[in-house]
């Protein structure tokens, strides 16, 4: 079981490969529904990084009905929209399929970004 804090260490040892460590997170914390995966705030330092990290933990959060840590507050939006695809033909998806909490931090996404098999 990997904490926020941990899986942003490892988004930030790897940065080309950082989806990886973010999608384990996302199956873990699915399976074990455990707030002290959330607990700790992770250090902020990837604009980017930082702003998908958060929406993902307040979407899940949202899905498993457990309350959103107050330190989630105080993760940034992007100054500019990030979209996550990086492919121009996904923008026009990307803005309107991305859940709230990703779209209050300017990350786009499609609807199946957080979809796993």
């Amino acid at each position: 079981m990997n904490t926020a804090v941990e899986v942003k260490q490892r988004i930030d040892k790897d940065p080309k490969w950082w989806k990886i460590p973010l999608m384990e997170f996302v199956d873990d914390f699915r399976r074990d529904k455990d707030p002290a995966m959330i607990a700790e705030p992770f250090t902020l330092s990837d604009e980017r990084k930082d702003a998908v990290l958060a929406s993902v933990i307040e979407t899940l959060c949202d899905e498993v009905k457990i309350r959103i840590p107050d330190w989630l507050k105080k993760v940034p939006a992007c100054r500019e929209p990030y979209f996550v695809a990086e492919m121009e033909n996904l923008k026009a998806v990307s803005l309107v399929e991305t859940p709230v909490h990703f779209r209050l931090r300017k990350v786009f996404v499609t609807e199946n970004f957080l979809h796993r098999v």
